[in-house]
């Protein structure tokens, strides 16, 4: 019943494509919120109790695409459902936003440590960049989590599982058009090993309470 739940309430921003945000269903490898990919490696399509995801392997798989989902936003939520796996990397970028010709971007990232993961989250623009982490604040491996940025026009929070790990108040200018990359960062450095569920990008900074629901 609980899982029926969550599908039920996680359905009904997957359907819909608007002006304000994307939503990205990791339930083929193709295309992601309609855009084709590029896809390297052999990132795989599993079958999970919450819905298809994608799994990658930490050594080669990525997905690209030819879209900056957030570019001209002057506000902004990045979130992702994802499952870090226990014998990744020290260092893993698993979803990156990048501007074409610069290097203005956006990274959630992870760093495993000693007793579980925290949070690294990155944004880069032409009036400013920040760096948000706190390696005291560790998350359990092998399980699915919620990891957001946002940003309100004035200041940068990041979370996981609707928690603040940390801000920073920082100008942070739109992004232009650009492109994507997921399980690795754009650069082929880095990749990430897990699995990814679902990736919302909202052209709006969104409260806790509207953050995709967390599969139990």
């Amino acid at each position: 019943m609980r899982t029926l739940l969550f599908l039920l309430a996680f359905s009904a921003p997957l359907l819909s494509q608007s002006p304000q945000g994307e939503t990205w269903r990791f339930d083929r490898l193709d295309r992601l919120g309609g855009h084709p990919t590029q896809v390297e490696g052999s990132p795989r399509v599993i079958d999970t109790p919450q819905g298809k995801a994608v799994s990658f392997d930490g050594v080669r798989d990525a997905i690209f695409v030819d879209v900056h989902p957030l570019a001209g936003a002057e506000t902004f939520t990045l979130e992702v459902i994802f499952r870090p796996a226990a014998d990744g990397k020290p260092e893993q970028r698993f979803f990156h936003l990048q501007e074409t010709g610069s290097q203005t971007r956006l990274l959630l990232e992870t760093r495993l440590l000693p007793g579980g993961w925290c949070l690294d989250s990155f944004a880069a623009t032409s009036k400013g960049s920040q760096t948000l982490i706190d390696r005291q604040k560790l998350h359990s491996l092998g399980a699915w989590h919620h990891a957001a940025m946002v940003y309100d026009g004035k200041t940068f929070r990041h979370f996981v599982d609707g928690a603040l790990q940390g801000e920073a108040v920082v100008a942070l200018a739109p992004q232009g058009p650009g492109r994507t990359s997921v399980g690795v960062r754009i650069n082929r450095v880095d990749y990430f090993k897990g699995e990814i569920l679902v990736a919302r990008m909202s052209r709006r900074a969104l409260p806790v309470a509207k953050f995709l629901p967390l599969p139990r």
